[in-house]
């Protein structure tokens, strides 16, 4: 019992002084979660990214039209910093959609995707995806080329074998 109260606290601690850096929306948090253990498995930093943002949110600004909508996007300050990541309300309609527009969204910021990879391929990464359900029946694979193929984890594995980024 006591294991589980020093566990609750712990939890407690990490969620309130995340709670006083980033206003992360509940409905966000486990894909979020989710994300950064795969950053762990990549060995991708994320921890002082999160905490230059203001928040991970779900919101009702962007656009939505018959001829197109804005499911994600990075917002950012007028310094061009990334200050947030929105996620169109409309996305939570489905939550395979949800998952492949949020794990775009925090590629674009956590894997340092400035572009995107293609205009509809079936990768994470393309501007438009026809259908994200294909995505998701093979999301193992999908994940896989979004982690491997990201610049963040591209630097990684040209430092760790030698390569020097610098010009």
């Amino acid at each position: 019992m006591k294991k589980y109260m020093i566990l609750g606290t712990l939890l407690f601690s990490f969620f309130s002084v995340s709670a006083q850096n980033v206003s992360i929306d509940g409905r966000l948090q486990p894909l979020l979660n989710e994300f950064f253990e795969l950053c762990k498995t990549y060995d991708i930093e994320y921890y002082d990214k999160l905490f230059k943002l203001e928040s991970i949110d779900v919101v009702n600004t962007l656009t939505v039209s018959e001829k197109g909508s804005t499911l994600g996007m990075l917002r950012r300050n007028e310094q061009g910093s990334v200050v947030a990541i929105d996620i169109n309300w409309v996305a939570q309609l489905d939550p395979e959609i949800l998952k492949v527009v949020a794990f775009h969204e925090f590629a674009h910021y956590f894997l340092e995707y400035s572009k995107h990879v293609c205009d509809d391929c079936g990768r994470i990464m393309s501007v438009v995806n026809s259908s994200y359900f294909e995505i998701i029946r093979d999301w193992d694979n999908r994940i896989k080329t979004l982690f491997e193929s990201s610049p963040a984890y591209l630097k990684k594995q040209q430092v760790s074998n030698g390569i020097s980024t610098q010009l």
